[in-house]
């Protein structure tokens, strides 16, 4: 995605190279936080170089908490599906997939607020969703023609997301990391994310596995195999 101001419809997908007015593929990749989700993201994105895909992010569609003191922002409960907007991700999911152009929302995770400009989303053969609580959203999983849970262990995911969120981008401290996570992280990774894998169409265990990435991409080009003209 990229940010751009407000501005007219772009192009249908009767207009893109290789839509040839077919529907969009959504493929849903889902997990634990820091799990690998956006590693298997951009595997996937090379091994299909020859479709078009676009990206968006589930959590760019967390609610703006500006309403709330910088304190409160602090101590929300990120990790719950409530704190997303995810009526508004499934139209734009559906728009994606009819062919339409979005205005996607921005998140800037050191403040908790939305960004002024909005991300030009155009459409494209394969629709990549990222987001660790995708299955967990029934209006959102009934969306996706493809599902990937990428399951990593407790003890990874917690390293990564320290070594994330200490970046300048999220302005984190080590020990504000793992209050998070102890106080909602967890428990809501338990209760949301990890029963959220029987939904899913494949495993990956390790998003550097190219086995396993390969695996992924096969099944999304044959699917889009099926949609392409003259298929059986």
């Amino acid at each position: 995605m990229f940010s751009a101001p407000r501005r007219g419809p772009g192009p249908t997908a009767e207009e893109l190279p290789g839509m040839s007015g077919s529907r969009g593929l959504i493929v849903g990749i889902a997990g634990g936080s820091a799990g690998g989700k956006s590693t298997l993201v951009r595997a996937l994105r090379r091994r299909l170089s020859g479709h078009s895909v676009v990206l968006v992010h589930h959590d760019d569609y967390y609610r703006d908490l500006s309403r709330l003191p910088l304190a409160a922002r602090a101590v929300h409960n990120f990790d719950r599906p409530s704190a997303l907007d995810n009526r508004r991700l499934a139209r734009d999911l559906r728009a994606l997939a009819a062919g339409e152009t979005i205005q996607a929302p921005r998140y800037d995770f050191r403040t908790h607020t939305r960004r002024p400009k909005l991300s030009l989303v155009r459409p494209a053969e394969v629709v990549l969703v990222e987001g660790m609580l995708l299955l967990a959203v029934p209006m959102l999983r009934e969306l996706l023609d493809i599902a990937v849970f990428v399951d990593a262990p407790a003890d990874l995911r917690l390293a990564r997301r320290i070594q994330r969120d200490l970046r300048p981008a999220r302005d984190r401290s080590v020990a504000s990391v793992l209050r998070q996570y102890l106080s909602t992280v967890r428990p809501m990774h338990e209760r949301h994310v990890q029963p959220s894998r029987r939904d899913a169409d494949l495993i990956v265990t390790d998003a550097l596995d190219a086995r396993q990435v390969e695996r992924v991409a096969r099944l999304v080009r044959r699917r889009l195999a099926r949609r392409s003209p003259g298929a059986s």
